[in-house]
């Protein structure tokens, strides 16, 4: 502990450079026959209370004064992915939570807003009805159903491994069906990722994250608290003066 510890605590005073003498204070402590003088004893001390707060503050202000600044764009950046992130965090959380039958519906809702399946009735028809051979449901393409769409969904904590992904894509084959999506709530094995780039047959394969977060673009179970809009000036505007 160095000598200017102790002389916050007002138990040493400086009597020139690198030269201390002991305060009455001091000489009080050392007749109680202190065990030990270290950074616990000295917090007894008002004093010292005081210099480690303004410690504290100096070392805050340094490291602030050290990061790097920001303009208000980057902040307002930083705080909106912030809160993407918790958003997505907390939705996949009530996913995995959910009963088979809400996330199948979630399911219909997703490619609805994707685009596919035309109508959510027509969709919600489409969708739950096979469950043959790994196939939970089929899905138009586009509103004039000029190709479908193999549906299945795993509402797993689970890693989706190949061995899955593989008899999926069989079951494809099955239905001399050329395309397919591979929906679960937790994630998939990178040999799983592998083998869907290898083969003819074009699945997409869509984990718990980018559930959420197409969720959150698509606006499905979350609702919109505020809405910011950034400006700037319109340069153009002012060439014509």
């Amino acid at each position: 502990m160095g000598c200017n510890v102790p002389e916050k605590a007002g138990l040493l005073e400086s009597t020139g450079r690198g030269k201390f003498r002991i305060t009455n204070r001091g000489l009080e402590i050392l007749r109680s026959n202190p065990t030990g003088i270290n950074t616990r004893f000295l917090k007894q001390f008002p004093e010292f209370l005081e210099f480690q707060n303004l410690s504290r503050q100096e070392n805050k202000q340094d490291e602030k004064d050290e990061e790097p600044s920001r303009t208000p764009e980057e902040v307002l950046e930083g705080s909106y992915q912030d809160l993407r992130r918790d958003l997505a965090q907390e939705l996949l959380n009530r996913v995995k939570n959910s009963s088979p039958r809400f996330f199948e519906r979630l399911v219909v809702d997703l490619l609805v807003a994707l685009g596919y399946g035309g109508s959510r009735r027509d969709a919600g028809q489409a969708v739950g009805q096979s469950g043959d051979g790994g196939i939970d449901g089929i899905i138009k393409e586009d509103k004039l159903g000029l190709d479908v769409v193999y549906i299945q969904a795993k509402r797993w904590e689970a890693t989706v491994g190949r061995p899955i992904v593989q008899a999926f894509a069989g079951s494809l084959e099955g239905q001399k069906a050329r395309k397919g999506v591979l929906i679960t709530a937790s994630q998939f094995s990178q040999e799983a990722k592998d083998y869907v780039n290898r083969i003819e047959k074009k699945i997409v394969l869509i984990d718990g994250e980018q559930l959420a977060q197409l969720m959150i673009d698509h606006g499905i179970g979350v609702t919109e608290v505020a809405s910011y809009t950034v400006k700037k000036v319109d340069h153009d505007y002012f060439d014509d003066e």
